[in-house]
C-alpha cells in the first residue's frame, strides 16, 4: 500500500429519499450520531426517482463510490419506489462492470426514519468499502486528458457540471 492509498479520502455520493432516509439522517443529526463527512447528500421525492443516469455521472464526475437508503422494503411511502430504485441499482451496477468499474463501489441501504444508527454505519460501511478499493479510475483518466490538453490544474477534483 504506498502513501497515496493510505491517505485516500473517498467522495461518496449518497441519494436518499425525502421520507424515511432524510428522516434517518435528521435523527442522526439531532442525536449527534457521527457519520464520515465525505459523503454528499442528494434528496429524492423517492429513491425510485434515482435514474442511472444520475449514478453514472456521479462517477463520471468524480465521485469515488455512490449509495443510496430508502425506505425498508414493504415501506415505502410510494408502494414499490425502493424496489424501482433497487432495480436501477442492479442495471447500474452491470453497466459499471462493463466500463471496467467494480460494482461494490454502487450500494443501497434500507433503514426507516427512526434508525440514525443505521444511517451513520450505512456511510461509514460505504466510506470503508472505497478505502479499500482506491480512488474511481475515472478521475485518475480525467487528470490524465486534462494535464495533455494542457487545460491546467483548476478543473481537477471539480465535481459540478460543466457548461
Amino acid at each position: 500500500m504506498d502513501y497515496q492509498t493510505k491517505t485516500f479520502e473517498p467522495e461518496i455520493t449518497g441519494f436518499y429519499c425525502i421520507y424515511c432516509a432524510y428522516m434517518a439522517a435528521d435523527t442522526a443529526g439531532a442525536l449527534h450520531v457521527p457519520y464520515p463527512a465525505n459523503v454528499k447528500f442528494v434528496r429524492m421525492p423517492c429513491t425510485g426517482k434515482t435514474d442511472i443516469r444520475y449514478i453514472l455521472e456521479a462517477f463520471e464526475q468524480g465521485a469515488d463510490g455512490v449509495y443510496i437508503v430508502a425506505c425498508p422494503i414493504g415501506n415505502c411511502h410510494h408502494v414499490r419506489g425502493n424496489e424501482r430504485g433497487y432495480a436501477r441499482l442492479q442495471r447500474a451496477q452491470h453497466i459499471l462492470q462493463e466500463i471496467g468499474l467494480e460494482k461494490e463501489r454502487l450500494g443501497m441501504f434500507f433503514m426507516s426514519g427512526s434508525q440514525a444508527q443505521a444511517f451513520a454505519a450505512a456511510a461509514q460501511t460505504m466510506t470503508e468499502r472505497i478505502r479499500q478499493l482506491g480512488p474511481n479510475p475515472l478521475k485518475k483518466a480525467e487528470i490524465r486528458v486534462q494535464k495533455a490538453q494542457g487545460d491546467g490544474d483548476e478543473d481537477v477534483g471539480f465535481r459540478g457540471r460543466k457548461w
